[in-house]
C-alpha cells in the first residue's frame, strides 16, 4: 500500500504541474534573480511563502478533520487508515484486515456493496443520512482512489462519513410534527362525517372515505344522508378545496348547514343558493364543489343540484349507466350564480354512485377518462350498496398511499317482491272539493288502512289524521288538491297536496276560535309532521306513524 502516491488522488490535493508552475515575473523582480537597490528593504518585510497544497503532510490533514474518513484497498477491501476521528466514534481499527471484520459498523450500515459498485465502476457514490450503532447519522461518500496504471482489482476507496444528526433529528422532528398534524387532520375529519348513514325506507346506503396518503394532507371531501320525512331523503357529497385542519373545518361547517337547511325541505337548486352564500361567509378564499339531491319515493327519480361537482352515474337492472352531466353550476363560493336542479330516473333496481374527484382524477390521464373508467366499473358491480363502495374503489385503483382524498356514496332503490313488496304500498285520491270531500277521504282512508291490516288504534289514528289534513287544505288551499296514504315497512305516511304554497304552521288557538287547531292535533297524534312547496307551486302536508314492531 502506498499511501504517499495515493494521498496526491484525495478530495482537496489534486493539483496538476500545471498548477505549480514558477510564478511570473514581476516589475520588482528581474530576469537574473536579484532586487532593484531602490527595493531591496522589502525583503525584510515579505511574509514566508505559503505552502502548495501538494506540500501538507496528508495524513495530519485528514487527523484533524473532523468528518469520519477510513480508506479500503483491494477487492477484499483491506483497512488502509482510518483518521481519528473514526477511530473516536467507532474504536480503533486494525489496519491491514479486512473491511467486513475491521470496520463492522459498515456491514450493518450495508455499506458494502456500494464499495463493490465504486471499486468496480470507478465512480463515487454517497448513501444518505444513515445511522450508525453510535447512535449518530452520517452521510457516507465512497470515492474510488487510484493511479492510471493501477488495475482494478488495485483500486481502492475512501470513505467519507459527514454527520448529519443534527439535521436527521430535525427532519424527524419535521416529520413528526407533520404526521401529529395529519393524524389531527384526520381525527377532526373523520369526526365530522356521519358515524352512521341514516336509513332510509325505500333506500339502501353505503359510504366509504379513504383519507389521502402520508405524503398528503387531508383534504374536505364529504357525504351525508339525510331523511327529510314523508318517505323522502337527501343525499350529499361535497369536496372542500384546499388541505389540511382548515378544508376539515370548513368542510364540517357546510356539511352542518346542508343539514339545517335540508330541514328546511327546500328544492337542491335554493339548497345550493344557500351554501353558496355561506361559504362566502366562511372564508371568501375558500371554495368547494358539492351534490346535493333528494329521493322521492313516488316519483321515481332523483332531483338534484350541482355546484361544480361530478356527474352523478345511475346505473339501471339492466346494467346500463347514465351520466347525470346538466345541469352544473360553479362551485360554493364564486357568488353571483342561480342554480337549477335538473332530474334523472332512479327506478326500483337501479343504483346511483356521488363520489368525489379523488375516486377519478389522476395526473396522467383526461378526467373524462377516469369517469368513463367508473362507468365500466359500475357497469358490472352487482351487490349490496358496501360491496359496490369497496368494489369501485378497488377498481380505481385507491390505496393507502393515495394521493387525494376518496369519498363514495351509494344508494340502491331495490327492486321488492313478494312479501317484502307487501310491506311497501300506495294509494291515492284525489279530491274535488265541496262538502263531500272530507267524508270521502275519511272512508277511503279507512278502507285502505284495513285492506293493509293495521291495528285498530293505528287505524283510527291514520282516519283523524286524514281527516285534519282534508280539513285543512279544503279550507286553505286551492285545486287540485291530492290525498295520498303510503305504508313501507316501517312506518305510514299520510300526504295532502294542494295549489295553494302558504305553508301551514303550528299554533296556540283560543278558547274561542273556530279554526287553528287540525294542524295541532296531528303534530300531537303523530309521530312526525311537515310541509314543503311542490314543483310548479303548490304545498304538500304530511305526517306519518311508526308502525309497531312485529
Amino acid at each position: 500500500m502506498n499511501f504517499t502516491r495515493w494521498s496526491a488522488r484525495l478530495p482537496g490535493t489534486q493539483r496538476r504541474a500545471a498548477a505549480r508552475t514558477d510564478p511570473p515575473l514581476t516589475p520588482d523582480r528581474r530576469p537574473d534573480g536579484s532586487v532593484p537597490a531602490a527595493r531591496a528593504e522589502q525583503l525584510t518585510d515579505e511574509a514566508p511563502p505559503v505552502p502548495a497544497v501538494d506540500d501538507l503532510p496528508v495524513r495530519d490533514v485528514l487527523d484533524r478533520v473532523p468528518a469520519l474518513v477510513a480508506l479500503v484497498h483491494g477487492p477484499d477491501h483491506r483497512l488502509a487508515y482510518v483518521n481519528d476521528a473514526y477511530a473516536g466514534a467507532f474504536g480503533p481499527r486494525p489496519l491491514g484486515e479486512r473491511a467486513r471484520e475491521a470496520l463492522p459498523e459498515l456491514a450493518e450500515l450495508g455499506l458494502f456493496p456500494l464499495l463493490d459498485q465504486v471499486q468496480r465502476s470507478g465512480r463515487p457514490r454517497t448513501l444518505k443520512s444513515r445511522k450508525a450503532p453510535d447512535g449518530r447519522s452520517y452521510t457516507f461518500t465512497c470515492t474510488p482512489v487510484t493511479e492510471p496504471h493501477d488495475g482494478d482489482g488495485d483500486r481502492g476507496v475512501l470513505v467519507f462519513a459527514t454527520d448529519v444528526t443534527d439535521h436527521a433529528e430535525a427532519a424527524a422532528r419535521l416529520r413528526a410534527s407533520e404526521r401529529r398534524q395529519r393524524e389531527t387532520a384526520v381525527t377532526l375529519q373523520r369526526s365530522l362525517l356521519p358515524q352512521e348513514l341514516e336509513e332510509p325506507d325505500d333506500l339502501r346506503v353505503a359510504a366509504t372515505y379513504h383519507p389521502g396518503g402520508t405524503e398528503a394532507a387531508v383534504g374536505g371531501d364529504w357525504y351525508d344522508v339525510i331523511t327529510l320525512g314523508g318517505g323522502r331523503t337527501a343525499l350529499v357529497i361535497g369536496d372542500v378545496m384546499g388541505r389540511g385542519v382548515r378544508a376539515a373545518a370548513v368542510m364540517g361547517q357546510l356539511r352542518t348547514a346542508v343539514r339545517a337547511y335540508a330541514r328546511l325541505d327546500l328544492p337542491p337548486h335554493e339548497v345550493l343558493q344557500l351554501l353558496d352564500g355561506l361559504a362566502t361567509e366562511i372564508d371568501a378564499n375558500q371554495i368547494a364543489t358539492c351534490v346535493y339531491a333528494i329521493h322521492d319515493p313516488n316519483e321515481g327519480r332523483l332531483v338534484y343540484a350541482s355546484a361544480g361537482h361530478l356527474p352523478i352515474l345511475v346505473r339501471d337492472h339492466e346494467g346500463t349507466v347514465q351520466r347525470a352531466d346538466e345541469p352544473t353550476g360553479p362551485p360554493l363560493g364564486t357568488g353571483g350564480w342561480i342554480h337549477t336542479s335538473g332530474s334523472i330516473a332512479l327506478a326500483p333496481g337501479s343504483t346511483a354512485v356521488l363520489y368525489t374527484d379523488g375516486l377519478v382524477e389522476r395526473r396522467d390521464e383526461d378526467l373524462d377518462e377516469g369517469i368513463a373508467a367508473l362507468e365500466r366499473a359500475l357497469s358490472g358491480a352487482t351487490g349490496s350498496p358496501q360491496v359496490i363502495c369497496d368494489r369501485l374503489v378497488r377498481s380505481a385503483g385507491v390505496t393507502p398511499d393515495h394521493d387525494d382524498d376518496v369519498a363514495v356514496l351509494v344508494l340502491q332503490h331495490p327492486a321488492r317482491k313478494g312479501a317484502e313488496a307487501e310491506r311497501f304500498r300506495n294509494a291515492a285520491l284525489e279530491l274535488l272539493g265541496g262538502v263531500e270531500a272530507a267524508p270521502r277521504a275519511r272512508a277511503f282512508a279507512s278502507g285502505v288502512l284495513t285492506s293493509w291490516r293495521f291495528p285498530t288504534d293505528l287505524h283510527d289514528l291514520g282516519v283523524l289524521a286524514t281527516s285534519e289534513l282534508v280539513a285543512n287544505s279544503l279550507q286553505h288551499g286551492t285545486p287540485p288538491m291530492r290525498l295520498r296514504l303510503r305504508r313501507t315497512d316501517r312506518r305510514l305516511i299520510i300526504e295532502v297536496t294542494d295549489g295553494d304554497d302558504h305553508l301551514p304552521r303550528r299554533r296556540r288557538a283560543e278558547p274561542g276560535d273556530e279554526s287553528g287547531r287540525g294542524i295541532a292535533i296531528v303534530a300531537t297524534i303523530a309521530s312526525n309532521w311537515g310541509s314543503r312547496r311542490t314543483p310548479g307551486g303548490g304545498k304538500a302536508v304530511w305526517c306519518e306513524f311508526l308502525l309497531p314492531k312485529p
